[in-house]
């Protein structure tokens, strides 16, 4: 029997509504049987995943994040009123007025994310926060963020709203095997919650967004300065606290303190760098949960004499030069991995406030930044050969000729012992370190040129050109050791880069591999242009005048190169062969000065001990011998003094080997290079 048309989209209908009313009851009964835990379990943390980190061995264990995990549960009024009022402000201003759950929110959420495509904004309440953190950690289904929102509700309805609260504050992170507000006031304030500063309060706040980038420890502090700033604005918009207190709390100097249980930790400063190249991977859930195992570059064995060599040294620079820090890097050039790294002379040492990593801070490098000038100067045709003179000179064409000083918008540098030696090859000046010719090198080189070698080379944090001037050779700019260190891996490499890394491999909790390390080697600088600035770095005979035949700073086969910032902040040195680069750095963490002098004398002997230790067990292998400089090259060009002239007589600076420039005065430098010279020769 054959069914009308009417009858078969009736009979359609009524199943469709039937289907949707079996679903409908499926789904309320699977929210019916959705149960919160006792208040009692909800307190005690589900296990996490914990990331291990390990050396490059895969057998020595630096850290383990989960480790003695330590929380401590306290209840509503044994914590800080600030605490409590700062949590709210920048976490769920509605908190007390939601049912524990904002639409509103999670739609503002959900439409930031898909039209940035960060998926950075959570849109949780504190109540869907201590539900994922006690219930759902580890419920990883599709149906997940609804479980979220289901349960949310019925907390909010079991407990009340500061119930709730206190389970927050007990549960959440604050970075390793920190839980809970009062672990985390006894380990960086040594003191307990309900005793917590309305600064201290923001800080607190401020780190469980992103404990790991947020890290007092770590190598973000300025950004946690700017959060604990924002959750005191926060604060005081939503009227929990007065304007004297929110001026009071800025102005308050808080310290953080670091905990013996942190020493189970091999090679801390490493590790949280890692840490902090993991989370900006996978993000902050990933340190958490994901269980990584993580293979670094680390080389353990160096790492120690590394740490044992810079607590030595430290103590002994602190009476004798007045730099109570110092830091050392190593690199294989070969593949970029970072080999040691000791960001102070002891990271558990309050005083100089040794968790802080200096070797990835940003400091003045001095003349240890002239090989990338020397290096652009050579890539554009000049030679190690070129006669530079080292005479008084004013560069600044605002000023006299005759005038040689640096004040008032003048610039005349001196030589690190107020000397001047006249015309000197370029191999010389470089070698000995002689600050006039290198600002002349610099001029001829071009500060963008330069600029953009530093940045192939690996110095990432230099600016436009026009920020700096000439005194970017002698250091002007600020750079980090481990650019500095990895930029003369390039060198060592004969002129072909490999950023540098810290991992090898990362494995997840079932041992599939997550990452792996993937070399990208790739030619910054020609390989004649390396090879003459490594012969003039290893010169022994032409850096003699400077270090001296037995000086820390010399060692046969070894390429070398110092700093020393004109006020005495910052003391550097840095030396390679073809297969490692070592570079230290001394001063002081809060950029105060040190004793006058030179950094053959403060940073030179740590780094000599640290390569006396290492070199006899890495395999010996010396520079390639640089092509000598062609035939009938300009005299100046090939080391001969030129009648009584500047080189800018002889050259175009931006085509020294063209043709001799027709209009030499048409260079706004010439005359002041002429007069200098012109001083010397017929003084």
């Amino acid at each position: 029997m054959k069914l009308s048309k009417k009858s078969f989209h009736k009979n359609r209908k009524m199943a469709f509504t039937t289907l949707v009313l079996f679903v409908m009851g499926i789904a309320i009964l699977w929210m019916a049987s959705l149960r919160i835990p006792a208040l009692e379990d909800l307190s005690e943390r589900k296990d996490v995943e914990s990331i291990k980190i390990y050396d490059r061995t895969g057998e020595i264990l630096l850290y383990d994040t989960s480790k003695d995990v330590r929380k401590k549960t306290v209840l509503f009024d044994e914590i800080s009123p600030y605490a409590k009022a700062a949590a709210i402000s920048i976490e769920d201003k509605e908190f007390y007025i939601h049912n524990g759950f904002k639409f509103s929110s999670f739609v503002r959420a959900l439409l930031i994310n898909i039209t940035t495509l960060s998926f950075s904004q959570g849109g949780s309440t504190i109540t869907q926060q201590v539900v994922k953190n006690s219930i759902l950690t580890k419920d990883k289904t599709p149906t997940r963020k609804l479980k979220e929102v289901i349960l949310s509700l019925k907390l909010d309805k079991a407990l009340s709203k500061n119930d709730v609260l206190t389970l927050y504050l007990n549960e959440i992170s604050y970075g390793g095997n920190v839980y809970g507000i009062e672990e985390a006031s006894q380990r960086f304030f040594h003191k307990p919650a309900k005793d917590l500063s309305l600064a201290e309060s923001a800080y607190l706040a401020a780190i469980p967004k992103a404990p790991t980038y947020y890290s007092p420890y770590g190598t973000h502090r300025d950004k946690l300065e700017e959060r604990k700033n924002l959750v005191l604005r926060e604060m005081l918009k939503d009227g929990s606290i007065s304007q004297e207190e929110y001026d009071s709390a800025l102005e308050e100097i808080v310290s953080f303190q670091v905990k013996e249980g942190t020493s189970g930790i091999k090679a801390p400063h490493f590790v949280f760098f890692v840490l902090d190249e993991l989370t900006k991977k996978y993000g902050e859930a990933a340190i958490e949960n994901k269980g990584f195992r993580v293979i670094t570059t680390l080389n353990y064995d160096m790492q120690k004499e590394a740490e044992e060599i810079a607590l030595t040294y430290g103590k002994t620079n602190a009476e004798n030069f007045g730099n109570s820090n110092n830091a050392t890097v190593a690199i294989d050039p070969k593949t970029g991995e970072i080999l040691t790294m000791v960001g102070s002379r002891n990271y558990f040492d309050e005083e100089i406030d040794g968790n802080f990593n200096v070797a990835t801070a940003h400091r003045q490098p001095g003349s240890a930044f002239k090989p990338f000038v020397y290096a652009t100067l050579i890539d554009k045709g000049y030679t190690p050969e070129t006669i530079l003179f080292d005479v008084p000179t004013q560069f600044s064409t605002r000023c006299q000729v005759f005038d040689f000083t640096s004040e008032n918008d003048c610039y005349s540098p001196q030589n690190y012992d107020d000397t001047f030696r006249g015309p000197m090859t370029v191999r010389n000046a470089l070698a000995q370190s002689i600050n006039i010719p290198a600002v002349k090198a610099l001029y001829l080189a071009g500060i963008k040129n330069s600029i953009e070698t530093a940045k192939a080379m690996g110095i990432e944090s230099l600016e436009g050109s026009d920020r700096y001037g000439l005194t970017l050779v002698l250091g002007g700019g600020e750079v980090s050791l481990l650019d500095m260190v990895s930029a003369y891996g390039v060198f060592a490499n004969d002129g072909v880069r490999n950023p540098y890394v810290s991992i090898l491999r990362v494995e997840d909790s079932k041992g599939d591999v997550v990452e792996a390390y993937n070399p990208y080697p790739h030619r910054v600088l020609s390989v004649e242009t390396t090879r003459k600035i490594n012969d003039i770095l290893s010169d022994q005979v032409a850096r003699a005048p400077l270090y001296g035949p037995f000086s820390s700073a010399s060692i046969p086969g070894v390429a070398v190169k110092t700093g020393t910032t004109n006020d005495y902040r910052d003391a550097w040195i840095i030396g390679y062969t073809p297969n490692l680069v070592v570079g230290t750095w001394a001063g002081n963490n809060d950029n105060s000065p040190m004793v006058k002098k030179v950094s053959g004398l403060v940073v030179a002997p740590i780094w000599r001990a640290f390569m006396d230790r290492v070199l006899p067990n890495i395999q010996q292998e010396s520079f390639p011998t640089p092509e000598p400089s062609p035939l009938g090259l300009k005299p100046i060009l090939a080391g001969q003094v030129s009648g009584n002239h500047s080189i800018l007589y002889w050259v175009n600076k931006d085509n020294p080997r063209g043709a001799v420039p027709g209009n030499p005065g048409a260079d706004p430098q010439f005359q002041y290079w002429e007069y200098g010279v012109n001083q010397w020769l017929f003084k």
